[in-house]
């Protein structure tokens, strides 16, 4: 039986600026979107993207992730605690991010994003999706580090069973590498593949939504649901429950995008 390893949060320390790992792999994250951006950029170029546009959305989308994903965390999961304490909205430094909401926020700042370089939103959603998953796997590798996010009670005698010293002794999924190798590395291959080929507008976006919404539902059977909600109607987490509408969301993108398909074009200012 496996033991977590038990990191120190703090990777390092610069006088009185501590560095953290968590914080460490969202810049790594965003590091991957800019490398694979413009190299996805430079394959586009027909099309009206060019590599400075990556920039750009990352500009947006980093304002879109932390908004959206604290508010998502405020709203979706603890709206009475917050209603009561609303200075501590502000208070990124205690945790509790929402990856729906950041979702949500970065749709809205690649919509911004779009209306500013006159392109299409869908166009936007569909380059950026495939660069999206291995960020996730950084998150996600960051809620290991921290010993945070643990998977439910399973059987000691499999091999992947961890215990969380933090927790208690019993053995449980880590289910946070479940989340990187599915929601972060799968999901890169299948989406990285399928938009090596010009697809109808809204596809790759589609996709997306299937295989994050699929992979989260299934990963949410070993998570442990947070102690302040549990479990919901028919026993699912709060984390299916917001998974289901992507799935479906993305299934009928899908559908739409290949009856009525839309090839991209170049963009005004692109």
């Amino acid at each position: 039986m496996l033991v977590h390893p038990q990191f120190d949060p703090i990777a390092f320390q610069l006088g009185p600026l501590a560095v953290r790992w968590y914080g460490l792999m969202y810049l790594l994250g965003f590091v991957l979107f800019v490398v694979l951006g413009k190299y996805r950029a430079r394959q586009n170029l027909l099309t009206g993207w060019h590599p400075r546009d990556v920039d750009d959305m990352l500009f947006f989308g980093v304002f879109g992730v932390i908004l959206g994903g604290r508010l998502g965390y405020v709203l979706f999961y603890k709206p009475m605690y917050y209603a009561a304490h609303p200075l501590e909205v502000l208070a990124l430094w205690q945790g509790g991010m929402s990856f729906h909401g950041g979702f949500l926020g970065v749709l809205v700042a690649l919509a911004l994003f779009a209306r500013h370089r006159q392109k299409r939103w869908l166009e936007v959603t569909d380059f950026v999706a495939p660069l999206i998953p291995l960020g996730l796997a950084a998150g996600r590798m960051g809620n290991f580090i921290n010993g945070e996010l643990w998977g439910r009670v399973t059987n000691a005698s499999a091999p992947w069973a961890m215990v969380f010293p933090q927790v208690d002794a019993q053995p449980r999924h880590p289910s946070q590498l479940y989340e990187v190798g599915l929601e972060g590395f799968a999901l890169f291959v299948i989406l990285w593949v399928f938009a090596r080929r010009t697809r109808p507008v809204g596809a790759v976006s589609g996709l997306f939504l299937i295989g994050y919404g699929s992979f989260r539902f299934i990963v949410e059977f070993a998570r442990e649901p947070d102690s302040f909600l549990g479990t919901l109607a028919l026993g699912l987490s709060m984390g299916q429950w917001l998974s289901l509408p992507m799935i479906l969301i993305g299934i009928a993108m899908m559908l739409w995008a290949y009856r009525h398909p839309r090839r991209p074009r170049p963009a005004a200012g692109g």
